[in-house]
């Protein structure tokens, strides 16, 4: 019995508002659904008849109503027990007459099959087929979305510790802050909102693995985004970061607009800013820095709060020696070198810091040239050691 024109409307709108719903649900296109409806007839049919390679899907994707129609050649005759592929694919001349009495022998005859005939396994062929495109497309379509974020900063809801690692719900889907990518120092509740830095996204055959971590580096960086304008439109560049996840972090920053004071936008009014950065970071020290292209500028600036006298620095060996008051020593080397290590983790330099008592009794001051006094106080002309001339205002 052929379906009635009415019937077939029918079902083509709620398959329409099936798919529709699923494509809003899923953020899954219309077109990979229909193309999915149309692989499982096709299976369908192939179950179900031992063959669809005569069978053609004509599908309208506006109003999602579709027509399967096996093409079967005009034979004399059937065979008297034919096979279910020769029951598929041909027709008896007598039965294509009746259809049409123009048909002859070797003629193509498109008969239209209704999916309503398929048996209980057929059916669930196609059920399945249509199921696993969905998975696919889904799994392809949270990949996607993740991977724009990789690199970035996203905040997810703390579900359980699964051992030492913690379990993260990022909203369409869960993965895993590792034990290696949390700060020590840091715990969490069930249902508290972290921020975390995307290392990685990976496509695998059971959905994207996206590694996290609150340890990195950048994640300082993309928080000072979120809190700075200036840096988030470029006017000021983060040029480097050495942190100690949990404990201290070290940022050199540049301003590209000379009437932009980088640190002080980055502090903000009250310290607002940074205290916000400090905030997420549950309670991680933050030193900001002026960036600058000579080394030993820069060097001095990465011991602060320590004040420095003398900088060598050998930007070949990547070395630099460091001269700091008596009283500084402990300063700038900081606790168990703490100090010491992030100004060398910034700048890229190994660095040797002493006191001048220390820079005396090893005779640097005389390899220098440099005229210390029995008093204990050194004379200079400025404190850039690299051997360029220093500015007007220091030679002043």
């Amino acid at each position: 019995m052929r379906k009635s024109k009415n019937e077939t409307v029918e079902t083509g709108n709620e398959l329409k508002e099936a798919i529709e719903l699923l494509e809003k649900e899923k953020n899954i296109s219309k077109d990979s659904l229909l193309d999915a409806i149309q692989n499982s007839l096709i299976s369908a049919c192939k179950n179900n008849y031992g063959t669809a390679d005569n069978v053609e899907v004509y599908m309208d994707r506006d109003t999602c109503r579709y027509r399967v129609v096996q093409n079967k050649e005009v034979v004399e005759e059937m065979p008297d027990r034919p096979l279910p592929e020769e029951k598929a694919t041909m027709i008896s001349l007598a039965d294509a007459k009746m259809i049409d009495p123009r048909y002859e022998v070797g003629d193509t005859v498109p008969i239209e099959v209704q999916s309503k005939e398929f048996g209980r396994i057929a059916t669930g062929v196609a059920k399945n087929v249509i199921l696993q495109k969905i998975r696919e497309e889904e799994r392809k379509v949270i990949y996607n979305d993740y991977f724009e974020k990789e690199k970035d900063v996203i905040t997810g809801i703390v579900q359980r510790y699964v051992g030492k690692n913690i379990s993260i719900n990022l909203g369409r889907c869960d993965t895993i802050l590792s034990e290696s990518e949390q700060v020590k120092t840091e715990t969490f509740r069930p249902t508290e909102r972290i921020k975390l830095y995307v290392v990685e996204v990976k496509d695998t055959p059971r959905g994207p693995r996206i590694t996290v971590s609150r340890t990195h580096p950048e994640l300082v960086k993309r928080l000072f985004e979120q809190e700075v304008t200036e840096v988030r439109d470029g006017t000021v560049e983060i040029k480097a970061i050495a942190r100690e996840a949990g404990s201290r972090t070290k940022m050199a920053v540049w301003s590209n607009d000379p009437n932009v004071d980088p640190v002080g936008a980055c502090v903000g009014v009250n310290g607002s800013r940074v205290n916000a950065v400090v905030d997420e970071l549950r309670g991680e020290k933050i030193d900001i820095i002026n960036w600058d292209e000579n080394p030993a500028y820069l060097i001095e600036n990465a011991l602060s709060p320590a004040k420095v006298i003398l900088v060598m620095a050998d930007e070949e060996g990547r070395e630099a020696q460091v001269i700091v008051p008596d009283y500084q020593l402990s300063l700038a080397i900081g606790k168990e070198g703490q100090n010491a290590r992030l100004a060398a983790k910034l700048t890229g330099f190994k660095i040797d810091i002493k006191s001048e008592t220390q820079a005396y009794e090893s005779g640097l001051f005389e390899e220098l040239g440099i005229d210390y006094q029995t008093e204990g106080t050194a004379e200079f002309e400025e404190i850039d050691y690299s051997g360029e001339e220093a500015p007007e205002e220091a030679q002043e």
